[in-house]
């Protein structure tokens, strides 16, 4: 494989057949999700009892005020310190466990971050500096106990404030175990999803998130994951991004920082080793980890972090009053079927549509890099009342609007949608009942015919990736990310989404009239009235802590 533009068409799904994947799974013996160092030290995080102020907080309140209103951090009455409670509160809503399931003897295990087949690939690391309670150093995060493992304790590290970092890696075999050569995909937009959930997390302590770029290579001397005697063959991490929580109205850059404390990490005591996580490994994918070099960002692209201008666009509609943010992102699921004669309100759904243009300073768009805005939808609207079914585009800038009008089928109506928001630019393309079309190009799954809608994530492609092959993953990450943004605007509607990942590639294109590589699909997404599974439990998710 010489680069991401041949493994993106090598793991393409087609009507003749899928991308390569395992002939033969045994479902009883899933790789492990959580991922563990033998000899580290854990320190458990303290669960989150509801502080007044975040539990009262609508989510329609805390998305306006991140918008329009940036609360400073560390300022008596508003601001919240950097403590373990902080820390914990903000990983409880972002990384944690919400839930164990149970069906008969089955047991597992959900999360606040989605992850594709919900195998979770996605690790994730805190660099620490002059937090209360805690040592400066390096801290792995354990889901399964809602704790920090200490990896590496930092000897000289001098920080005037409280620095906290957080790095993301994908452990690529969770994914592969499953879905072979296609497991790239899915990982990256599973970073997506997290950092998503992580920006959305820090909303509650009037925290935000901001991208560092950061060479790979110092990256995984950073995160410890490319220390190769720590990690089982075949169970290795590549290291994927690296952000740095701070008040949200902080837009100071950070640029030495990570190259010093990759020296620290350097110098500093390490512990632990990665236990294993699937003692048996039938098939191997050289190809994933041949696009995983083809992706890193190099030196030479450190720092290189200047995101195009976004265009101004009105305030957000208010979000509808429905629960508090915390109870909305522990309360995600993926729907795993829907009601076929459910119907949207008109209004909550251009409501939500409006939620899912980039707008600056608002998350989670803030926490992603320099490729906001290169994801575009294409919707096969279903039932969404006062609405005509049919296949609908919003683009999400100016400039993926004249590159879709070049790209899609000249016959497209681009209609634009009478009494919409004057700044969300949907417009109807053909008036049809879509569901048939939907479901055979996602995999003939029915999620996304019975929804009241579906969508494809179009990416700006070709020209994107052309001389930064590092941007191909960061593509997936916006669309992970328009994927979490998507799963809250449908839980506070009352409704539920499910990502969908298995879709087929070039029959997408074909239908849209896509004919080079100027546009992919990379996501598709459903949205829906869930049907529950009775017989399903759901237990709290640490049950055996009190605090």
């Amino acid at each position: 494989m010489r680069d991401v533009r041949e493994y993106h068409a090598l793991s393409r799904h087609s009507f003749q057949a899928y991308a390569r994947g395992p002939g033969t799974i045994d479902w009883d013996r899933q790789p492990d999700p959580f991922r563990r160092f033998d000899g580290a030290q854990c320190l458990p995080l303290p669960l989150w009892q509801g502080r007044a102020d975040a539990a009262s907080a609508w989510f329609a309140d805390i998305d306006a005020s991140a918008a329009l209103a940036p609360v400073p951090a560390n300022v008596e009455g508003t601001g919240v310190a950097l403590d373990t409670d902080s820390l914990g509160a903000w990983l409880e809503h972002s990384l944690a466990l919400s839930a164990w399931k149970q069906h008969g003897g089955a047991r597992w295990s959900v999360r606040c971050n989605p992850s594709s087949g919900n195998l979770h690939p996605t690790e994730a690391y805190l660099v620490l500096c002059g937090v209360d309670g805690l040592r400066d150093g390096l801290y792995h995060y354990r889901a399964d106990l809602h704790a920090l493992e200490l990896r590496c304790a930092y000897t000289a590290v001098s920080s005037d404030e409280p620095l906290v970092l957080v790095g993301l890696s994908s452990l690529l075999w969770r994914e592969a175990w499953k879905y072979g050569e296609r497991a790239y995909r899915y990982c990256q937009l599973d970073i997506g999803h997290a950092v998503a959930a992580l920006s959305y997390a820090a909303l509650l302590n009037h925290w935000s998130l901001a991208p560092l770029a950061v060479a790979d290579d110092t990256l995984a001397s950073l995160l410890g994951t490319d220390r190769v005697a720590d990690f089982i063959p075949g169970e290795e991490e590549w290291a994927d991004c690296l952000l740095q929580l701070r008040p949200a109205a902080d837009t100071a850059p950070l640029a030495a920082i990570p190259a010093t404390l990759a020296a620290a990490a350097d110098a500093g005591q390490w512990y632990g080793r990665a236990e294993v996580i699937d003692r048996r490994h039938f098939y191997e994918w050289p190809v994933l980890d041949a696009v995983a070099r083809s992706a890193a960002r190099p030196a030479s692209a450190a720092g290189e972090l200047a995101p195009p201008p976004v265009e101004e666009r009105a305030a957000p509609l208010p979000a509808l009053r429905g629960e508090s943010l915390s109870a909305l992102v522990r309360r995600r699921r993926s729907a795993q079927a829907f009601d076929s004669a459910a119907e949207m309100p008109r209004e909550h759904f251009l409501r939500l549509l409006d939620h899912l243009l980039p707008r600056p300073g608002l998350a989670p768009w803030n926490a992603l890099p320099a490729v906001t805005g290169s994801i575009h939808c294409v919707l096969f609207v279903h039932r969404v009342a006062g609405l005509a079914p049919g296949l609908y585009a919003l683009p999400r800038s100016a400039t993926g609007e004249v590159l879709m009008r070049e790209e899609l089928r000249a016959e497209f109506a681009w209609s634009a949608v009478a009494d919409a928001p004057p700044q969300l630019p949907l417009y109807q393309l053909v008036g049809a009942r879509a569901e048939r079309a939907a479901a055979r190009l996602s995999c003939q799954q029915a999620i996304a015919a019975d929804g009241v809608f579906s969508l494809a994530m179009l990416a700006e492609f070709g020209a994107a990736i052309e001389d930064r092959p590092w941007r191909y993953r960061e593509l997936f990450w916006e669309a992970g990310a328009l994927g979490q943004a998507l799963y809250i605007e449908a839980e506070n509607a009352g409704l539920c989404g499910t990502g969908i990942g298995c879709f087929f590639d070039e029959p997408v294109h074909e239908l849209l009239g896509v004919r080079g590589d100027a546009l992919q699909s990379l996501y598709h997404f459903t949205v829906g009235r869930p049907l529950r599974d009775s017989r399903i439990v759901s237990l709290p998710p640490y049950s055996g802590r009190r605090s």
